[in-house]
């Protein structure tokens, strides 16, 4: 009897640059990923790289990103270390050949975003924006039901980040806590954020010399608009999204372990209204929709693990990532704006989206 020959995919090599806050999170589920060998951690302070590596079974250490660059054996990195950092080092690991996953926010300004992806795309390889939320089972959910039509158009998403928390020293609020709600709504809506203007209102009650309370506001098409609040100096902790359609409206909180995804089959409906005129607007007949809740089933998995397979499987497949170098260039183009909107005393401000750099 001829036994069936199973085939495996061998298992890529990776390296964590960057043993801070993130590093340890990403080293812990390389390291128990089944696609995945974590070959080095990689910091400038030794005792911090050996402490994370101790956690994860002892993989070797290094101080040295040119020696962890130049090994062979390794496939790809993953790139934990402040925004300002990001350009240089994803340009040396992609000169290097390597595929890189580089966390939130994906470069600390867009035209050098523009050029690691202009550059990923010339090498041929994977540059893949490590927006964490996006593999959440919640999310990956609430983007089925979208796609699937279930909420119908989309009218409005509201978001709220808000929470007692460390004040960054080199970014301010919407730069450290909006990636998070912009990446999510772009990864959710068809076709990604589409927004051409934003205005953003910023205080800094403190005198810390950055907005540490920010409101962020964009319109999308079809008339739909959406919000974002962050805020480091809130008690209380709150992790929403609201997202409103003609059919259904959702709601995720994140904080909620028993019950994520909520969706509410309430709403209004204006029969008639395209019939209505100026002078006749009560021609429309509003009616409201009382119906039932229910709460999709989520598959209890670590987002991290999901992004871990979604990295390797971008490579094998020689494909682009969920949340590509792309996705990461329409978030920093939200960013941008909203930093030229506070410039501009909160007015709106045009959304310019580098999807390549020139080659000199």
């Amino acid at each position: 009897m001829n036994e069936k020959t199973i085939s495996v995919s061998p298992r890529l090599r990776v390296g964590v640059v960057g043993a801070g806050y993130w590093g340890p999170n990403l080293a812990r589920n390389f390291a128990a990923s089944p696609d995945w060998d974590l070959a080095v951690i990689c910091d400038l302070d030794a005792d911090r790289a050996q402490r994370v590596a101790d956690r994860v079974g002892g993989v070797p250490i290094s101080q040295s990103l040119d020696e962890v660059l130049a090994d062979p054996a390794i496939d790809a990195v993953a790139i934990a270390t402040p925004a300002r950092t990001h350009h240089p080092i994803v340009m040396a690991a992609l000169a290097a050949g390597k595929h890189v996953t580089v966390e939130k926010p994906f470069a600390d300004e867009q035209r050098r975003g523009a050029e690691m992806v202009d550059t990923a795309r010339a090498n041929g390889l994977v540059l893949m924006a490590d927006h964490t939320y996006c593999y959440t089972p919640a999310v990956l959910k609430i983007r089925e039901l979208i796609a699937a039509g279930d909420l119908g158009d989309i009218l409005f998403v509201d978001s709220v980040r808000i929470n007692l928390g460390l004040i960054q020293p080199d970014v301010d609020v919407f730069w450290d806590l909006a990636p998070h709600d912009l990446s999510i709504i772009d990864f959710v809506l068809p076709g990604g954020i589409d927004a051409t203007s934003v205005a953003a209102h910023g205080a800094d009650p403190l005198g810390t010399g950055k907005s540490c309370i920010g409101y962020l506001t964009m319109p999308l098409s079809g008339g739909a608009i959406a919000h974002i609040h962050v805020n480091w100096l809130s008690p209380t902790k709150i992790r929403q999204m609201v997202i409103g359609g003609t059919k259904r409206t959702l709601v995720w909180d994140d904080l909620n372990p028993q019950q994520r995804v909520s969706v509410y089959d309430r709403g209004v409906d204006l029969a008639g209204q395209s019939q209505a005129t100026a002078s006749d607007v009560h021609a429309a007949r509003i009616s409201y929709r009382l119906g039932d809740t229910w709460a999709p089933a989520l598959a209890e998995t670590e987002a991290l693990s999901n992004m871990t397979a979604e990295f390797a499987s971008a490579i094998r497949e020689k494909r682009q990532a969920r949340t590509d170098g792309a996705s990461g260039l329409r978030v920093l183009s939200i960013l941008e704006a909203a930093k030229g909107s506070l410039g501009a005393g909160g007015a709106p401000y045009p959304v310019e989206i580098l999807e390549r750099v020139e080659q000199s």
